[in-house]
């Protein structure tokens, strides 16, 4: 536990705080969630449970201490909805402020400067990864919407032999292509048409 606390204290944290969130925190981490930093709030006053903001590799989560610390408010934000992170540096701290791709925003203040700069710079990195992933989102869904209306029936189409022979060998061909080219039949499928139709020209 000692060494699992260590890499949550290189900007000096108290480690009280960040042992009992760790605690808290590790009980909500999902399979294959793992807590990357944790920034722990420094007011002027004397605060025995301060809040905190613990950043995974799939959310931001503020970590709010309610009742003198024996009961905890959790916050948490997936990383794909999240819009925009800053912070403001004041003279007794920064304010980290985030804000979802839904306009919700939440913050927290009388953070120490240098823990809030390693919020931002991670949740930077987070914003591009994320970025580019609803980008590609989107294009899916445009790729799906721009093939609109198709209906595509899952069962394997072979044309009736009967069929087959009254219509055009070479008008079969050209459906079976377009079959070939929109993904419905496979290329062993295509080829193995194609040549019992050829066969019987």
């Amino acid at each position: 536990m000692i060494n699992d606390l260590k890499k949550f204290l290189n900007e000096e944290q108290d480690p009280k705080a960040v042992e009992k969130i760790l605690e808290r925190i590790n009980s909500l981490l999902t399979s294959n969630e793992q807590v990357e930093y944790i920034a722990v709030q420094k007011k002027p006053a004397i605060n025995f449970s301060p809040d905190c903001i613990a950043l995974t590799n799939r959310r931001i989560i503020f970590c709010k201490p309610k009742n003198f610390g024996l009961s905890m408010d959790f916050q948490d934000y997936s990383w794909k909805d999240v819009a925009d992170c800053h912070i403001k540096e004041g003279i007794l701290g920064a304010t980290f402020t985030m804000k979802t791709v839904r306009n919700f925003n939440n913050m927290m203040d009388y953070l120490p400067k240098n823990q809030a700069r390693k919020l931002y710079q991670y949740a930077q990195e987070k914003e591009e990864e994320m970025r580019e992933y609803r980008r590609q989102k989107e294009l899916e869904d445009k790729r799906a919407a721009a093939g609109g209306g198709i209906v595509v029936n899952n069962t394997p189409v072979a044309p009736n032999e009967n069929i087959a022979q009254q219509e055009d060998p070479f008008a079969v061909l050209q459906k079976l292509k377009t079959l070939l080219e929109n993904g419905i039949l496979s290329q062993e499928d295509f080829d193995s048409k194609k040549n019992e139709i050829l066969s019987r020209v």
